[in-house]
């Protein structure tokens, strides 16, 4: 028995029909008295000094009589933890297997276990070993009678590949099966793993849980901070993932190492095995929120990450692995759209919404070449004399399979898509040229405003293919108004100022659509070229219900004539809101109170009665 204050490196099987061989064995392989001294000075021989300190610790020795009884102690080894590095067998063990038929099951269960075959010389020839066992560097044969040398030789040399190997085979299960960037498994293993779940849930009729978790505007971080701090932000998420679990490891009834995995980019997957309810799923997602949201410092800079997650129920949601995966990441897509930083359920309608999600991108992807796009404008209007002075340009689509669709529920899917930035080319052209063909008919219009995405804007080519357009249409560029977004100045890219300099270089004029509902600073707007502030309908349309949207009004004006801006004012309806703007000097406004977006050949007609009053 070895005493369990002793290191034991290598477990050793001897399987022989002969206690006197195990006898033998036990003495070479772990000496323990003084007339053993002149092994321990030829191992010191063989392989220096260092082996006669370790050689007791070196290696633990267990018995087996019969190559049956060899292999229910080596598969019990393999099950508890403790597994065998090599095994002695006797080349003939009546009345049971003789050594080949055991080493070919041993194999069978423990394919690294290395083998002596121990073997008289008229047992078996080497033609008929490798005939039985195949070719297998994993298998050396002692003839009897040995010598001690020989055993310690080989038990030493044995041992040592075993354990190399199992090094080798560890790193390259890591590198296949494991993220390098966060140490959690990687889609091949997740996926094998979810395999592994939904079978067991199958076959003990118990529910499971897997949750699609995907960071918040994470491209946004690699954009303006850099990859490497992405990386390090990818690290801190999968840490605060793997805590997160660890607190309620007795809900998902597995280790955190086979739940957790990464499936590339910013999407990590949790698999729950095993569920007694669905709240506890509910549970766990909203710990792992709440860890993510935590404030993290990277590089200098204090970040605020938030994910959204899906859930999707097994075997409730899916029996299969594509069908649980798709619906968790459709839960997690619908939480990212309504409630950033929070999860969602998987539901039935999530389906419905994403068939129609995606029949809108693929038809709108045909919109431009069959005709189905069409602008209209909406005047704006100057307070103090009435006329028209400029018009907005709008995308209206009317899709001959889905009839008129809102811009509210396809320019989203153009921004997410990546077709708004052609969307955005035509829109530009159509409305430059339309614009410069009214002023060529005696029409006088100052300028068009048309509206910019921010993927629209960041693109490479943009200012050069501004530029462009207006030489085609030979529309002067003092006539365009670019409208940006309040959001664009909230980002924190320096080649925005840059871009902007370069439209106003070119005398083209800059808006800030639905300003005072977006984030950014009064530092940041002084510090970017822009020309006009559009005040947001909603702190229009409730001028009538309290002082609150008056005096936001009443300051975006004041700060607006400190930085010598020009205001507009959307969504006017009311003829009470257009005595309070223009007490307030707001110089212009439009809205249904004037016009609402016509067609072209509508707003043609409507700016020749305004040109003659």
């Amino acid at each position: 028995m070895i005493s369990p204050e002793k290191k034991v490196e290598y477990r050793i099987i001897v399987i022989d029909d002969n206690p006197a061989i195990h006898e033998d064995f036990r003495k070479i392989l772990t000496p323990s008295s003084e007339s053993d001294a002149a092994l321990e000075d030829m191992e010191s021989l063989l392989f220096g000094e260092e082996s006669r300190k370790d050689t007791e610790n070196r290696f633990e020795l267990v018995s087996a009589y019969q190559g049956q009884e060899g292999l229910e102690k080596v598969v019990r080894a393999q099950e508890e933890g403790r597994p065998f590095s090599l095994a002695f067998v006797d080349g003939r063990m009546p009345p049971g297997w003789d050594g080949v038929e055991t080493i070919n099951r041993l194999w069978q269960e423990c394919p690294e276990l290395q083998v002596v075959l121990c073997t008289a010389y008229a047992d078996y020839s080497w033609q008929e070993i490798q005939e039985a066992l195949g070719k297998n560097d994993s298998l050396l044969i002692l003839k009897k009678p040995f010598d001690n040398v020989e055993v310690l030789q080989l038990a030493q040399a044995l041992t040592r590949k075993w354990e190399l190997n199992r090094e080798i085979q560890g790193r390259l299960n890591k590198l296949a099966f494991y993220d390098h960037l966060t140490g959690l498994p990687n889609r091949v293993l997740f996926l094998d793993r979810l395999e592994s779940a939904l079978s067991l849930s199958q076959r003990h009729q118990h529910a499971g849980a897997l949750l699609f978790i995907d960071l918040d505007d994470f491209k946004r971080i690699n954009d303006t901070l850099g990859h490497t701090v992405g990386d390090e932000v990818l690290k801190v998420m999968a840490e605060r993932i793997a805590e997160s679990l660890r607190i309620t490891d007795t809900v998902s009834r597995a280790p955190v190492d086979e739940t957790a995995a990464r499936l590339g980019g910013d999407e990590f997957t949790i698999i729950l095995p095993e569920i007694s309810h669905h709240d506890q799923a509910a549970m766990i997602a909203r710990r792992i929120g709440e860890h993510l949201a935590e404030p993290i410092t990277i590089g200098g800079q204090r970040l605020l990450i938030t994910a959204s997650i899906g859930i999707s129920i097994f075997p409730d949601d899916g029996v299969d692995v594509e069908t649980l995966l798709k619906n968790a990441d459709l839960a997690m897509y619908c939480s990212k759209n309504t409630d950033q930083g929070d999860f969602k359920y998987y539901q039935d309608s999530m389906n419905a919404a994403a068939l129609r999600r995606l029949t809108i991108e693929n038809q709108l992807r045909r919109a431009v070449s069959f005709g189905e796009l069409q602008l209209h404008y909406q005047p704006q209007v100057e307070l103090s004399s009435g006329n028209a002075v400029g018009l907005e340009a709008l995308l209206r689509w009317e899709s001959s399979e889905l009839g008129n669709v809102p811009p509210c529920n396809f320019i989203p899917i153009a921004e997410e898509s990546g077709l708004i930035v052609a969307l955005g080319e035509w829109v530009l052209r159509t409305a430059c040229g339309q614009v410069q063909k009214w002023r060529e008919s005696g029409l006088h219009i100052e300028r068009v405003a048309v509206n910019v995405s921010v993927k629209q804007f960041m693109h490479p080519d943009f200012v050069g293919m501004v530029e462009r357009i207006l030489q085609e249409t030979g529309l002067p560029p003092h006539c365009l108004e670019i409208e940006i977004t309040e959001t664009l100045l909230a980002r924190d890219t320096s080649n925005i100022s840059e871009l902007l300099e370069q439209l106003r270089a070119l005398s083209i004029s800059i808006a800030v659509d639905d300003f005072g509902t977006g984030y950014s600073s009064f530092s940041r707007l002084k510090e970017i070229p822009i020309d006009c502030l559009k005040i947001d309908r909603l702190f229009v349309n409730g001028i009538e219900e309290g002082a609150n949207n008056q005096a936001i009004i009443c300051a975006i004006m004041a700060m607006a004539e400190g930085m010598g801006l020009r205001v507009i004012a959307e969504g006017v309806e009311k003829q009470q809101q257009i005595d309070f703007l223009s007490d307030k000097h707001c110089q212009e406004a439009q809205g249904y109170f004037f016009r609402p977006p016509l067609p072209a050949a509508d707003i043609e007609q409507f700016l020749r009665r305004n040109n003659t009053q």
